[in-house]
């Protein structure tokens, strides 16, 4: 059964070289030219993955990622920008999307790029020991994508569940950021290390019991992030 991609982008020159390239790498695609209508489907149907343009008409993309995270939709995101700003990207990340391009991109890059972020998304057999990890009150359970804390589920996007498996199968280890980029997000983001930091602020809001004072996920100065059993 092919892959199913959702295309947001008001511009249909873009929208039409999207699709072609997406659908001769052998995804099936549907297709966005407004926020409302985006939200309306990736909503109502399931999809693999949305490219999702910032600039749309009315509801923008921002807008639009922030609602279907809000609604508990947890389909990767992966967000397309027309200016190489740092807010928009760094906004794009806080809001939930797993990853973003500037414009003017090659169809062949966004290809890869949700080729990678699928990748992740692909539940490899997991050794009977990992079947569940604990940490203190934490519960992660990698074969399920899910964690608890003190039994209360806890709602993660994709790469926000990756990060903090990969953190927790090196407990006791200092992860440098270089070293969760390329172990988490499977590719170089070309030094932009500030995707780690956002990712690890969000799990501290969902884990931590005072995220000023964080028990888990420990920074180390000038080195990386560290996760630790609570004392």
């Amino acid at each position: 059964m092919e892959q199913k991609i959702l295309i947001v982008d008001d511009e249909e020159s873009i929208v039409t070289l999207l699709k072609y390239n997406i659908e001769q790498a052998g995804f099936e695609t549907e297709v966005a030219y407004n926020g409302t209508d985006a939200l309306d489907k990736a909503s109502s149907t399931s999809f693999d993955l949305i490219v999702l343009d910032v600039m749309l008409p009315g509801m923008d993309g921002m807008d639009v990622c922030k609602q279907l995270r809000q609604m508990q939709v947890s389909t990767p995101i992966l967000m397309l920008t027309a200016k190489d700003d740092e807010f928009d990207k760094v906004l794009g990340l806080e809001l939930g999307a797993d990853d973003y391009l500037t414009k003017p991109f090659s169809p062949r890059e966004v290809v890869a790029r949700i080729k990678a972020i699928l990748r992740r998304m692909v539940r490899e057999p997991v050794e009977v020991e990992e079947k569940h990890i604990q940490i203190a009150d934490l519960s992660i359970y990698p074969d399920q994508y899910e964690a608890t804390i003190k039994d209360e589920p806890l709602t993660f996007t994709p790469k926000e569940f990756e990060l903090l498996l990969y953190l927790a199968q090196n407990i006791g280890r200092v992860m440098s950021r270089d070293q969760l980029l390329s172990a988490v997000w499977n590719y170089d983001f070309a030094g932009d290390t500030r995707i780690v930091d956002v990712h690890v602020s969000h799990l501290r809001e969902k884990i931590e019991p005072d995220t000023k004072k964080p028990v888990y996920i420990k920074t180390i100065r000038g080195l990386g992030y560290k996760m630790e059993e609570p004392k």
